[in-house]
């Protein structure tokens, strides 16, 4: 579990949060499913590139979140969404997931 990628987990959380809280009208059970997603990602952040790298990423989402509702009147919402999500999981890939602790120890 601990060696499995983030990006899809940071990305897919993004989008599985909008399309919750579109899907039931309830906005903070969309919350809930971002929360999760980010909690989730930011232990292995941790344990991969340190807290410093942690907390940059989850600012980064943060800010990723906040960035697709002013993006959505041009991109529309679920283009803002798509955009958002692919910026949070290449940065998650490039950051922690491109070289993990396994594919470290094997290649030395």
């Amino acid at each position: 579990m601990r060696n499995l990628p983030t990006w899809p987990v940071a990305a897919g959380s993004l989008v599985l949060g909008f399309g919750v809280a579109q899907a039931t009208g309830v906005r903070p059970l969309g919350g809930v499913v971002l929360l999760a997603g980010a909690g989730w990602c930011a232990l292995r952040w941790r344990e991969r590139a340190g807290a410093g790298v942690a907390a940059a990423l989850v600012g980064l989402y943060v800010a990723a979140f906040v960035a697709s509702h002013l993006v959505a009147d041009v991109l529309g919402t679920w283009g803002a969404v798509a955009l958002v999500a692919a910026l949070v999981g290449l940065a998650a890939w490039a950051t922690t997931d491109r070289t993990t602790p396994a594919r470290a120890t094997m290649s030395a």
